[in-house]
């Protein structure tokens, strides 16, 4: 009798099922093959909505894009020996073992006389670099690179690749979309589509104690190997250098950065001009405004940057700004964030004037900023790099901006070394700033270069590292 009921059961809720099913297909619509539902609760039970897949396709000409752009986009392939050493006592008695590393990435034709631009990360510690377009390879040389944006620039000898046609960074829309042009995984001339996702992004990536980061993020897919490639809009106009990934992976995961071309374009032509960027400085430091930030100054817009501090004599010092003043606009723009204020900055020269207009206790005020270069002056700055031949190691003078930052009043950074040199062997690596040996300060290269070439016994090197630690080397010759 139970078993009969059971069955009666499941027969009538089973034809109660069907009913139900049937009747909320009909309120589910079905195009291309895509269907798109969403569910809200608790307002309605179900909510159903549907998307066409031909209105995903946008009406942009990507075939045309792609072949102006293709062409100015080339293969770039590096070869880096590297030293291996124990960091322990054995590196006394034996040689350190070495091995070639090659890497490959990206690059985009920026002039039609064989300057070629492409990411600092790409080429960094390359002992050749080797650029591939088509099927001609060609021998490249470093021109300049800016660890503070990561671009770099070398050349070819060669006047038959097509500059890339560029764009205006600054008319670049959330929305539109883009095509992103590379090498990635080795396979050159890749080409992926995607939109503008934002614009201004900071994503603390760049190692470097002056970044310049305000990138453009893209959804269009990029991978290792598109690092130095080329972001275009509808037109294969260049609106970026294309430079990170946001990952957990290595691979793409949704969402890539971009340099913007107004940035690079003045990068490009400092390197190629002075063989250094001319960076403008204002001796403050921002932060963007939040809620919690807004209410502990008293403020109500959340647009704009806060000073968070500035240096005595700096060039904010000068001006009258003062730390807890919010830049609303400078030369007339809003300023919307810390990345916005600090894109303007790296597309400005020292000796520009910044109008600014800043809120101070709940009042505007005006004031003129006159921006300044890494020594504190408005000149042009070319880098003094002195060549030691005994130690086969190249040195340079810390700047002034930099000591200010680090807390030090003088220091040598090691520029780069011959491999198995003198300095070599010492094991300090590139980037560290020498203050002092044996408790004496060091001023200049030349005066460093004489002391390590004269000194016998045991010697202590004492210094910053790239962390902005202070770090002891002891050694004896």
């Amino acid at each position: 009798m139970n078993t009969i009921k059971t069955v009666i059961l499941s027969l009538i809720a089973g034809a109660v099922g069907a009913f139900i099913v049937t009747q909320n297909s009909d309120n589910n619509i079905q195009v291309d093959s895509i269907q798109l539902v969403e569910h809200e609760v608790p307002e309605t039970n179900q909510y159903i909505s549907s998307v066409s897949y031909s209105s995903l396709i946008p009406n942009e000409n990507f075939v045309v894009a792609s072949e102006k752009s293709t062409g100015s986009v080339v293969f770039i392939q590096t070869l880096s020996e590297v030293e291996y050493r124990t960091g322990g006592w054995m590196d006394w008695f034996f040689e350190p073992r070495s091995s070639q590393r090659v890497g490959s990435g990206s690059g985009v034709v920026f002039s039609n006389d064989g300057y070629i631009v492409t990411n600092n990360h790409v080429i960094m510690d390359a002992d050749e670099i080797t650029v591939i377009a088509g099927k001609r390879s060609y021998k490249a040389e470093l021109v300049g690179r800016d660890p503070s944006s990561d671009l770099a620039v070398i050349k070819i000898d060669s006047d038959e690749l097509p500059a890339i046609e560029k764009a205006n960074s600054e008319e670049v829309k959330v929305g539109e979309w883009v095509l992103a042009v590379g090498n990635p995984f080795n396979l050159t001339s890749t080409v992926t589509a995607g939109i503008v996702s934002a614009k201004g992004r900071n994503i603390n990536i760049l190692r470097d104690k002056f970044p310049i980061e305000s990138f453009i993020q893209t959804d269009a897919a990029i991978n290792p190997g598109n690092s130095g490639g080329a972001l275009v809009n509808s037109n294969g106009k260049l609106i970026g250098i294309n430079t990170a990934i946001l990952s957990r992976t290595g691979s793409y995961a949704g969402y890539g950065f971009a340099i913007p071309v107004n940035i690079v374009n003045k990068v490009f032509n400092d390197l190629v001009k002075y063989g250094e960027v001319q960076k403008a400085f204002t001796g403050a430091e921002f932060i963007d405004i939040d809620s919690e930030i807004a209410s502990r100054i008293s403020v109500q817009d959340l647009d704009g940057v806060l000073i968070a501090d500035i240096k005595d004599g700096s060039a904010s010092d000068k001006a009258g700004l003062k730390k807890r003043d919010v830049i609303r606009k400078v030369n007339g723009k809003q300023i919307m964030s810390k990345a916005h204020l600090e894109e303007l900055i790296a597309k400005s020269y020292p000796g520009d004037a910044f109008q600014i207009v800043a809120e101070r206790d709940g009042n505007m005020i005006n004031k003129t900023l006159t921006l300044t270069n890494r020594e504190g002056t408005t000149s042009i700055i070319t880098r003094d790099i002195y060549y030691a031949d005994e130690l086969e190691a190249r040195f340079e003078r810390v700047s002034k901006v930099e000591r200010d930052l680090l807390g030090i009043e003088s220091g040598v950074k090691v520029i780069d070394f011959k491999n198995n040199g003198f300095f070599a062997n010492l094991g300090i690596p590139k980037g560290f700033i020498i203050t002092q040996i044996n408790n004496k300060s060091i001023q200049k290269p030349e005066e460093l270069a004489q002391t390590l070439q004269n000194i016998r016994g045991r010697f202590d090197i004492i210094g910053i590292n790239e962390s902005g630690r202070k770090v002891y080397y002891p050694f004896r010759r």
